[in-house]
């Protein structure tokens, strides 16, 4: 279960990554669906609440240093 939730989370941030390079805002959508995936991990107790938001941070900034 727990692996599944994490490569679920990659994955999102994958595509937040990818997305960025070519449309401001489409990252913006990709970002909002990673941040609420990486929350229901944190709720699940998957990821620790400190390391949910070093990535949602992290993700943040990388897509508003584009737009």
């Amino acid at each position: 279960r727990n692996k599944a939730i994490k490569s679920k989370v990659k994955t999102c941030v994958k595509k937040v990554e990818a997305v960025a390079k070519k449309d401001a805002a489409a990252a913006q959508d990709a970002l909002k669906v990673a941040i609420s995936e990486i929350n229901k991990a944190g709720s699940k107790g998957v990821y620790h609440k400190n390391t949910c938001s070093r990535k949602i941070a992290r993700l943040s900034k990388a897509v508003n240093e584009i737009a």
